[in-house]
């Protein structure tokens, strides 16, 4: 299960202890927000895209209340951005839809922040499973997800 991955993982740092289990879903935005009783914004949401070039994935990870500008995300990575099919999102991120995450991905997964995460002291990222969370702040998580940068390609959902 990836969520015993993800719980491994953060061993190293001392905090398996702090991943979240609900026992409602918490595999899109929404019910993520309810799930950890904050507002969506501070959900971080992680998407999942082929690379330009070789195996592995690009993971990029936002706030709850954003999407992808797709001329931000090509100037950004070359690229449009593609995101990977349902038959490819465990096998190139080592987690399910609904819980993928910045942590204990395979080789080859190249993780990068969006800055609208930036707005909040604390964001609340899956864990591994369409029912986990943890708590970071944006330090710990750039950190923890061994992110290569902080990249600004993204645009506020219209209301």
């Amino acid at each position: 299960m990836a969520i015993e991955s993800v719980r491994e993982y953060f061993r190293q740092y001392g905090r398996e202890q702090d991943v979240m289990e609900f026992d409602a879903s918490s595999a899109t935005v929404e019910l993520a927000a309810k799930a950890v009783g904050v507002e969506e914004a501070r959900i971080a949401k992680t998407m999942s895209f082929y690379k330009k070039e070789g195996d592995g994935c690009i993971i990029v990870v936002t706030a709850g209340d954003v999407k992808v500008d797709n001329s931000k995300f090509k100037h950004t990575f070359g690229m449009k951005a593609k995101m990977l099919k349902g038959e490819d999102v465990q096998r190139l991120t080592g987690h399910a839809p609904g819980g993928v995450c910045p942590f204990a991905n395979p080789e080859g997964t190249d993780v990068f922040l969006d800055v609208s995460l930036q707005r909040f002291e604390t964001v609340y990222p899956a864990c591994g499973s369409a029912n986990s969370a943890i708590a970071l702040n944006c330090d710990e998580f750039f950190r923890y997800s061994h992110a290569q940068s902080w990249v600004d390609v993204c645009k506020r959902i219209e209301e």
